[in-house]
C-alpha cells in the first residue's frame, strides 16, 4: 500500500471515529509504529490532525479542506439523498454548472436520468461520470489539476465559468451561517463558486445537516443570493423560517427519497 493511500484511510477513520491510536493503525496496515508516527506527522503538518500521546485526533476546524479521496467516502448516504433531491429539481434540456464537490459528483449519477442537459464543470470526476452518457453536451472548463482533488483550478476556470449564462448552478460549501452567509475553506475554490453564483438564474446550495450554523475562512455569497438549499435532514424551525422569509426554497426528505 502506498503511503498516500494509508494516510487517506487514516483520515477516513478519523472522520468516523475522531481519533486514532498508533498501535492499532500499525496492526491494521501491517507497518511499524514509526511509519504510522511519520504518517501522522505528515497529516499534522498539512493541518488535518492534531497529534496526541499515542495517536492523533481530527482537526475539526472548518478551515481545512480534506482530500477528495477522503471526502467522497464521507457521509455517502447523506450525499446520495441530496443528489436525488437535486436531480428532481432539474428539467430536461437545462444548462447547468457543477462545482467539483463530492456532493456534485453523486448528484451527477442521478442527473444522468435527465435528457439533453448541457453540463459545464471543473470536476474531473463529473467528466468521467458523464463520459459515456449520450445526448448530453458536456463542457470542461480547462485549468490546472489541483493535487489530491480531481479538480481543475486557476484563472482559466473562473474565466470559463464567467463566459456562460446558465439555468442552474449547483455548488457545495463548508458552512452556511445566518450572519456570515455561505463560506468555504479555500480562497481559490470560493472565488470559483462566486462566479457560479453570478452566472445562473437558479443557485442551488447542496449542504448536509452538519454545515448549518458553520462558517469557514472565505465568504462565497450572502444567503439571499441563493435560490435553493438542498439538504439531507429537515433543518430547525428557525432555519426554515429564516429561509422562507427570504423566499429561498429549502428541499429536504419529507416522505423518503
Amino acid at each position: 500500500m502506498l503511503a498516500i493511500e494509508r494516510r487517506n484511510l487514516t483520515l477516513e477513520k478519523l472522520q468516523r471515529d475522531k481519533h486514532v491510536v498508533v498501535s492499532e493503525l500499525s496492526a491494521q496496515f501491517e507497518v511499524s509504529e514509526e511509519t504510522i508516527r511519520r504518517d501522522l506527522e505528515k497529516l499534522a503538518e498539512e493541518g488535518f490532525v492534531v497529534k496526541t500521546y499515542g495517536g492523533a485526533v481530527l482537526n475539526e476546524n472548518n478551515y481545512v479542506d480534506m482530500p477528495f479521496a477522503v471526502r467522497k467516502n464521507t457521509n455517502v448516504t447523506e450525499k446520495q439523498i441530496i443528489g436525488k433531491l437535486i436531480a428532481s429539481l432539474i428539467r430536461d434540456g437545462e444548462h447547468i454548472m457543477l462545482d467539483f464537490s463530492s456532493t456534485a459528483v453523486l448528484a451527477t449519477q442521478y442527473l444522468k436520468e435527465r435528457r439533453g442537459l448541457t453540463v459545464i464543470t471543473n470536476s474531473v470526476e463529473v467528466l468521467i461520470e458523464l463520459s459515456e452518457t449520450t445526448g448530453f453536451n458536456v463542457i470542461c472548463t480547462g485549468g490546472v489539476l489541483k493535487e489530491g482533488t480531481l479538480a481543475l483550478t486557476g484563472m482559466q476556470v473562473d474565466k470559463a465559468f464567467a463566459s456562460y449564462h446558465v439555468d442552474t448552478a449547483i455548488f457545495s460549501a463548508k458552512g452556511i451561517d445566518r450572519a456570515a452567509g455561505v463560506s468555504d475553506s479555500n480562497p481559490t475554490n470560493a472565488c470559483i463558486k462566486q462566479t457560479l453564483v453570478s452566472a445562473a438564474e437558479r443557485r442551488i446550495l447542496a449542504v448536509d445537516h452538519t454545515k448549518f450554523d458553520k462558517k469557514a475562512l472565505v465568504h462565497i455569497c450572502n444567503i439571499d443570493e441563493i435560490t435553493h438549499v438542498v439538504t439531507d435532514v429537515k433543518p430547525s424551525d428557525e432555519w426554515l423560517q429564516y429561509l422562507s422569509e427570504r423566499h429561498i426554497a429549502c428541499v429536504y426528505p419529507k416522505n423518503g427519497v
